[in-house]
Parts: C-alpha cells; structure tokens; sequence
C-alpha cells in the first residue's frame, strides 16, 4: 500500500514490472489515468476491459442502491470487486489522496506498507499544514506491516520517525536503512542493510528515478527477506522495462525536443528544475493547470530554465486555470508569456514565431494525458 505527495506512482510502477520479471501475477490500482480510466485498474498484469469495467461499475451502483458515493469511492469500490473474482500473487495499491481516510485504506492488512516524498499539496482537502498532511498520509500504516520510508524533507523525516517512534513495525528508512552511495551514467549502487548491490539506472528519465527504484528495490529486497524469491537479474530487467507514461516523456513537435511532465506542484517543480539545469538546458513552457493548484509558486520554481511560457487551458476541464490568468502571473514573475486558445495553436505559434530548441509541457496530469498523442 503506497501513500506520499510524489513519486507514488512510479514507485508501484517499479514493483510491478520487477515482479512481473519474476513471473508473479500482480492487480495495481492507481489514479489518475493519462487517456483511458482503464489504466486504473491491472487484474493478474492486464489491463481491464472496458466490458468487463462497465458491468461492475453499474453492479456497484446496483448494489449502492442510490446512496452518496464519491467517483474515487465507486471506482475503488468497483476496483476491489475485481481484485476479489481474480488470481494474484500480489496488490499493489496507491492512495488516491492522503491516507488515512482514503477509500483504498478499508483493507485490513498489508504486508508493506510504502511513505512516497511528503510535501504540500490537494490543500483544499489536506489543508496546509504540513505536519497535519503526514499524519494523514501515515494512516495507511497497518499492524505488523513492513513499513519503507522513501528519501523526504529534514522537516518531514524528523515528524515521520517521531511518529513512528512507538510503532513496533519493522521500519526501513532511506539513508539509514537503503541509500545510493554512487551512480554513474548507466548505474547506482544502492546500500540496503550494510549490503552494497549494484543496480541499472531506470529508463524513465530524471534523477528522482533512482530514488523512486531506490524504494522500489528495498521492497523487493524486504519480499525476499520474507521468503519470496526474486533474483538481481529480474530486478534489472523490470526496472529497466519500467513505463510510466506523462513524466519526462520525451517527444517530437518536427525536429524540435518536446518533454512531457504531469507536475503539478511544488516538489514536481523541483524535480523539473534539477533535471533541465543539470542537462543544462532552457525551455518554452507550454502550461495548463487547474485552478485549485499555486501556480505562482510552480512558476517561481522553473523560472531559471524557463525562456518563455505559452498559456493554454486544460481542454474540457471546467476547473482550469483560463491562458489570461497564467498570463498574469507570468507577468508578476516578470516570464515572457503568450496565451493561446488551444494547443493546437501553441505547437503553430512556437513553430512560426518563436522555433525552439527544445519544449517542456507541463502543470497538469490531465493536459499531458490529453495531448501526447500528437507528440509521440
């Protein structure tokens, strides 16, 4: 069970494709999608059909019988039902939002239980403070799970373990427990336990990758410690075959480079920033966000690889942030900006009038979803 501000996703996404190496049959459920609700749900490592989705969703609602019921609660609930009528070795299960009142912690038990990177976000539902959101977070932590801490903030780190303090799970913390002590361009040695083991680098792209693989790794590792059987070699292959579609996504508009990222936050900004000042490289930012995200703040952040910023809404999302808005606080930042009323027109714009290097597509899950098709 896997709960955190980022990173979660990716980190199932790694356990999934090592123990599919291995041979095992693993459900995931994870949210959001990219283009289709199915990608939500894997029973035994195949997608569901949308045949066999429709007849539970409308069994579940049969079964509600007109009650209140969230889109997350009816769809984990219809998830859960799936997950029951079919064979697997594992689950892997991510948070759709904090923990401990999410609709995916009904389980009573887990063998792992996994704390992604901690940081401020979906502040209309977690509120804003900091201390308040890990607390949410940690209430996926089951008695007598194993619990795998990923790399987090020195403020966060510090309120997790006095947390746990009490909490007689077996802990594993990263940079106490499992860290990277080196990495070159193909591969990191990762520390778990006083045992040094050499790993291949991820092919999805950044250096929080390896962090991610890094909890990845540690879980699987713990599995074995627990009587499974998966071998390094296996290990390598699933990280290396690991798709995680919509994060630094690497596409074409003609012959110019265009990344993807659904960052939508503050730490996701952070990531972006670090990974195009490291390749030492400057974007125009073509963005799209919902309105209940701090733009200002995300902006703030990748302004140093930023050359400019063209402004789209989010297609068919009532929720987004209109291109004169962007435009706005684009120029409080003092960005050169330029709004566009789809992106359709932004790829025509940069095309005739600015010809980039390179362009990064960011702010949104849902924008990179809807349109990276045109791209790939």
């Amino acid at each position: 069970h896997i709960a955190g501000t980022n990173g979660k996703g990716s980190t199932l996404s790694f356990i999934k494709y090592i123990l599919i190496e291995s041979d095992y049959k693993v459900h995931t459920y994870t949210s959001p999608h990219l283009k289709s609700f199915n990608e939500r749900i894997v029973l035994a490592n195949k997608q569901v059909t949308t045949n066999k989705l429709l007849q539970t969703l409308l069994y579940i609602k049969k079964i509600n019988a007109g009650e209140p019921i969230t889109f997350f609660e009816i769809t984990t609930a219809a998830a859960f039902y799936l997950f029951s009528k079919e064979k697997a070795d594992f689950l892997i299960l991510e948070t759709g939002l904090g923990g401990r009142l999410d609709a995916t912690n009904v389980i009573d038990n887990s063998l792992i239980d996994i704390i992604t990177p901690i940081s401020i976000d979906h502040q209309e539902f977690l509120g804003q403070n900091i201390l308040g959101i890990i607390d949410e977070k940690l209430g996926i932590i089951k008695k007598g799970s194993h619990i795998i801490i990923s790399k987090q903030k020195k403020l966060v780190l510090s309120h997790i373990k006095k947390k746990l303090k009490t909490n007689k799970n077996h802990k594993l913390f990263f940079e106490k427990n499992f860290t990277i002590i080196d990495k070159d361009k193909k591969t990191f040695i990762l520390k778990y336990n006083k045992i040094e083991k050499i790993f291949k680098k991820p092919s999805l792209l950044g250096e929080h990758q390896v962090e991610n693989a890094s909890t990845a790794i540690a879980a699987i590792l713990k599995l074995n410690q627990l009587g499974y059987s998966i071998s390094e070699k296996d290990i390598n292959k699933g990280i290396l075959k690991t798709k995680w579609p919509g994060r630094l996504e690497q596409g074409k508009l003609r012959n110019i480079k265009v990344y993807l990222d659904g960052a939508h936050n503050i730490d996701g900004a952070k990531q972006l920033l670090r990974y195009f000042k490291d390749k030492k490289i400057k974007v125009w930012l073509i963005i799209g966000m919902l309105n209940n995200k701090n733009l200002f703040n995300f902006l703030k952040k990748i302004k140093p690889i930023l050359n400019g910023v063209i402004a789209v809404s989010i297609p068919d999302e009532k929720n987004t942030f209109m291109p004169r808005e962007i435009v706005k606080i684009c120029n409080l930042l003092g960005l050169e900006s330029f709004s566009q009323p789809s992106i359709n027109k932004a790829n025509q714009f940069l095309l005739e009038k600015i010809k980039p290097k390179n362009i990064l597509i960011s702010g949104s899950l849902y924008l990179v979803g809807k349109i990276r098709d045109k791209y790939l």
